[in-house]
Formats: structure tokens, C-alpha cells, sequence
């Protein structure tokens, strides 16, 4: 959810992390965090910083875009073959072990639910949550939807990759990027059209935004499009990076400017202007802050901060966890006299969900890494014994 740049453009190979995406990572998740951190017991403050946090979510999807296309478009700059399974392995060691672990967790430990109605097993296990996500029926670890969202765009991603190469579509590609972002303006005004104008002026409207407007992937594509937008205009156009490079800092400036008219526009949340224009504005505003901070002149990308690159480095087990270390520690400490909606109880669901997040992280994610890094450099192995002995597998070439 890490970049040098060549005369192609931009190369993303993950041997170099840009601090700029760090202090975006660490500010996505603590926003996400400030958002669902209302829906606890909480000082009166946070209610006013914490209301629009739910864009952290998209931000996560400008930077998925981004970083996961930017990989791809790289290897294409370089021409060099796009290994489909290769891609995949990555991708289920780094997402799915901490992921099966936090939903065991809420499944066997039902003491650990932060709300009732758990959903069926099958719909996290398929990371399928998100459609028909009905807040009446299921209240417990309902934020995986996003997770949902993203799974599902590493899975389109390089499968319409490889059709694009077989199709020989070249720099058409972009047509269906333009398509798919103008398609989710139709499809979200025929949602608001049959799903929530009916029932507008009933109780319960935000749930039933939720589910129709909110949690469908296809009506969320804005940010991971952007991400995967600026991705290929950085790669293949190296001349608009450069002039970005030298602007950088009005491009910051701009993105935030957008930012905050996005949140007039989208306050109250489960309005039709969220649902039409909100959504991509919050999209397009995030999207020129991402551009901004990977270009080498821009104060974020000189500025290094250990802090933030902890928390960047933990933001997904945070993410995975932190609902429920919110709930256990309220729990806990509030049975032993603290106030729920004090600072200090809010200090202590902190610190409580990094320690989760920690745990997560060194007894699940890094074995788990350990573990990738052994299946790759065997099935590279076998690879390079087929070439050896004359049975070449030919990767698809994006």
C-alpha cells in the first residue's frame, strides 16, 4: 500500500521508498482512524477533525493506483515481460495473512466484535463484503469493504493489462480509463436515481446510502483511476513529469484548494452532491497531492521523518485492527472507571492499536514476507531451469 526515476519516466521497483508517500500513508490511516473513532465513545474535539476523514479511504486508493501501476507500466517502459503469477504472490502474501488472521479473530472471538451481526464467512473470504453491505444487518469489521475494492482491483488490473497486449491496444488504454471514470458518473446517478431518491426523506438514509452508493466498487474507481492515471503519464510522458517537477508546490497547493472545496461539497456525506461530484473531486485533489510529493523538488519528498515512516510501515495492520482494539480497550477500561469520551481513553486506543498493529506485524506480516520471498526464489528458480533446458514459459508482454 514504495520509486526512482529514469530517462523512461517513472520506475517503481520498491527497493526505494519515497517519504513523501510515507507522510501520505501515516496521514490516510490516522484520518481513517480520527473518522471511525467517532462512532465510539469520544472528547466532544474530535467530532470536528475526524468528519471528513472517511476520504482517507480514497486517498489509500489514489496511492493503490498508483504505486500498483506504476510497477506494471515500469516493466513495460524497460520492455521486459510482466510475470501475471509472480504479481499475484506478492500480492496474497503481503494482503491475505494478517487479513485471515484479524477475521479468525473476529469469528472465534465474538467478545472482540465492535458491533453485532457479524457477516456470512464467505463474503470476507471472497472479498465480496461491500455489495449489499447493509449497516441493519452487518456491524462488525465492515470496513474491510475498501479491502474489498482494492483485492478487486489487483485482480482486474493486470488480467486487463494483458488483454490490452493481446488486443495490441497501445495507448488506446486510455480511452478506457476516461470511459471508465465518466461510466461512474452515470452509474452513480442511476443509483441515486432508483435507490435513494425513494426513500430520501425515510429513517435509516445513511445505511442505505452506504450500501448502494458508498460501498460498490464500481461506483468507487475515481481514486485507484487517478492513481493509475498519473502512474502512466509519468512513465511513458517524462516531459509533463518534469514540468510537474518544476511546479510541484502548485500542484500541492492546487490539491489541497480542491480538498477543501471537496468538503463543502461533500458535507453532509449521503447527499447527491457526494454521490456525483464529491467523490471525484476528493479523487482529483488527492491525486494532484500524490503527483506533487514523488517529484524530487517538492518539500515532501526531501522531508524525512522516522515517525511517519512508522506509521506508513504499519498503517495496514492498523487498519485491520484498529476497530477492534478500540472496542476492547473501551471495554476494558471503562469497566475499571475511566471515561469513555475522555483524551486519555483516547490515548490509550492509540497506543492499543499500534501495539495491535505491531503484533500483527512482526508475528504475521514479516514471516509471512519471509515466506513469499522463499516461494518466489524457487518458482524463479524452476523458471530459470526451463529456459536452461530449453522449455521457455513465455510471459504475457503488457
Amino acid at each position: 500500500m514504495s520509486i526512482s526515476t529514469s530517462a523512461a519516466g517513472l520506475d517503481i521497483s520498491g527497493k526505494h521508498k519515497l517519504s513523501g508517500l510515507d507522510h501520505l500513508r501515516a496521514f490516510a490511516i490516522v484520518f481513517v482512524f480520527l473518522f471511525h473513532y467517532q462512532f465510539y465513545g469520544h472528547p466532544e474535539w474530535e467530532n470536528k477533525i475526524g468528519s471528513f476523514g472517511w476520504t482517507g479511504v480514497d486517498l489509500f486508493f489514489v496511492l493503490s493506483g498508483f504505486l500498483i501501476a506504476g510497477q506494471l507500466f515500469s516493466t513495460i517502459a524497460q520492455g521486459k515481460s510482466i510475470a501475471i503469477k509472480e504479481f499475484f504472490i506478492k500480492r496474497f502474501f503481503r494482503i491475505i495473512p494478517p487479513y485471515l488472521v484479524v477475521i479468525a479473530l473476529y469469528a472465534f472471538v465474538p467478545y472482540l466484535r465492535e458491533r453485532e451481526h457479524f457477516a456470512a464467512l464467505w463474503k470476507y473470504l471472497t472479498f465480496t463484503l461491500n455489495f449489499g453491505l447493509d449497516l441493519h444487518q452487518t456491524g462488525t469489521f465492515t470496513h474491510a469493504w475498501s479491502l474489498c475494492v482494492e483485492e478487486q482491483f489487483y485482480l482486474i488490473l493486470p488480467l486487463t493489462f494483458w488483454l490490452f497486449n493481446y488486443l495490441k491496444a497501445g495507448k488506446k488504454a486510455i480511452y478506457l480509463i476516461a470511459a471508465l471514470f465518466i461510466g461512474g458518473f452515470v452509474i452513480r446517478y442511476v443509483g441515486w436515481q432508483y435507490f435513494i431518491e425513494p426513500q430520501f426523506s425515510g429513517d435509516g438514509i445513511g445505511a442505505v446510502w452506504n450500501e448502494f452508493i458508498y460501498y460498490p466498487t464500481y461506483n468507487r474507481l475515481d481514486g485507484l483511476l487517478i492513481g493509475v492515471s498519473i502512474a502512466g503519464i509519468y512513465t511513458f510522458y517524462p516531459h509533463i513529469k518534469a514540468k510537474a517537477g518544476k511546479y510541484s508546490h502548485v500542484l500541492i497547493l492546487t490539491g489541497f484548494t480542491i480538498l477543501i472545496v471537496s468538503y463543502f461539497v461533500a458535507s453532509p456525506q449521503a447527499t447527491f452532491s457526494t454521490t456525483m461530484w464529491g467523490f471525484p473531486l476528493i479523487s482529483v485533489g488527492y491525486g494532484l497531492v500524490v503527483a506533487a510529493v514523488v517529484s524530487p523538488g517538492n518539500i515532501l519528498y526531501k522531508l524525512r521523518s522516522t515517525i511517519t515512516t512508522q506509521i506508513a510501515t504499519l498503517s495496514y495492520g492498523i487498519y485491520l485492527i484498529h476497530k477492534l482494539m478500540i472496542h476492547l480497550t473501551q471495554n476494558l477500561l471503562s469497566a475499571a472507571g475511566m471515561d469513555k469520551n475522555s483524551n486519555l481513553m483516547m490515548l490509550c486506543c492509540i497506543i492499543s492499536s499500534v501495539a495491535g498493529a505491531l503484533v500483527l506485524r512482526h508475528v504475521v506480516e514479516k514471516p509471512s514476507l519471509k515466506l513469499r520471498d522463499k516461494v518466489l526464489l524457487k518458482w524463479q528458480g524452476g523458471q530459470s531451469l526451463k529456459r536452461g533446458g530449453g522449455i521457455l514459459m513465455q510471459e504475457n508482454r503488457f
